[in-house]
């Protein structure tokens, strides 16, 4: 991959992932509510999916996927200097998700933010550690995307209950003498921004299905095929192609547009469900825990969701 001229580099070291015990199958969902295994899995590509349980929360959820990140990682807590946590489902806004990950997994003193770029929260987070990184701001940077999506949803409402689902993954980013995260191509549809949301507090997920799809389909594979531009590398070259898991049909359809015939194409949706800002590293570290993808091999990532926003960028598998 290249870089800038000159810029030092960063990689990912070690991921991690962590999923609530809890699985829920389509039929669990039909007991609930007006719906089948054939109506979800035509539609949406889900088998199963997790939920947490009401003692879970997603800082729960992130200490767990951090800490096997941090563990496979070979690094000890004091090592990192910066902890950033992407996530859209946080119960209350203050504190902060990062700095109380952190504070348990030992990490004492670090810079700790939070990003909400929801479904694209992982790669908006993994650019600005390898920014940070190049920058000189940070040492060593532990990346957590991790949700509780099912505290947001209304179970009774079937556009959303079969979807969303809880989980966590992470990403130790270290610095490198090579470029191991290429440049991020990042961007953001506000005009689009009312077709996922929630209102206010008192408020369930609403998401515009058909809205979110045409525009998944249609405007995101130039920004995939870009990214792989920006860091020098042919879509035949990827080894992986990591999208966020929003649904079977977009991920088939982006696959096919941007020529990584030789990828190994993440398809976590079918037994994860939608897991917004933890999806990818979710995948990934699935993926890789499977022997399914090459180290050293490349991946290339691609968030996108509520905001609307977006995000990709190629990685070398750790």
């Amino acid at each position: 991959m290249k870089l800038p001229q000159g810029a030092p580099g960063a990689k990912v070291l070690a991921f991690g992932h962590y999923q609530p015990a809890n699985v829920v199958t389509n039929d669990d969902l039909a007991e609930l509510i007006d719906t089948n295994d054939e109506w979800i899995q035509s539609r949406v590509g889900i088998k199963e999916r997790r939920f947490a349980g009401p003692e879970e929360s997603e800082i729960d959820l992130a200490v767990q996927a951090g800490g096997k990140a941090l563990a496979a990682s070979g690094l000890a807590a004091a090592d990192i200097d910066l902890v950033i946590v992407a996530t859209c489902t946080l119960e209350a806004q203050i504190p902060n998700a990062a700095g109380r990950v952190a504070h348990r997994l030992g990490i004492d003193a670090p810079g700790a933010y939070d990003v909400n770029a929801a479904c694209a929260g992982f790669c908006y987070a993994l650019a600005a550690a390898s920014d940070a990184i190049r920058a000189g701001s940070a040492r060593n940077v532990l990346v957590v995307g991790t949700e509780k999506l099912t505290q947001w949803v209304d179970i009774q409402d079937r556009a959303t209950s079969v979807i969303f689902a809880d989980g966590a993954g992470a990403a130790v980013v270290v610095p490198s003498g090579t470029p191991g995260i290429g440049p991020v191509v990042w961007g953001s549809a506000g005009d689009k921004a009312d077709a996922i949301m929630i209102k206010d507090r008192n408020s369930a997920l609403n998401q515009e299905g058909q809205t979110v799809f045409r525009w998944a389909t249609t405007a995101l594979h130039p920004i995939a095929k870009l990214a792989c531009e920006r860091a020098g590398v042919d879509p035949a070259e990827l080894a992986a192609f990591v999208p966020h898991q929003a649904n079977l049909r977009i991920i088939e359809s982006i696959a096919r547009r941007i020529g990584a015939g030789n990828a190994v194409v993440a398809k976590d949706i079918v037994l994860a469900g939608n897991t917004s800002a933890a999806s990818i590293p979710l995948a990934l570290s699935r993926m890789i825990e499977r022997g399914e993808v090459p180290s050293g091999g490349l991946a290339l990532l691609l968030g996108f969701g509520a905001g609307l926003t977006y995000a990709s960028q190629v990685i070398e598998i750790p």
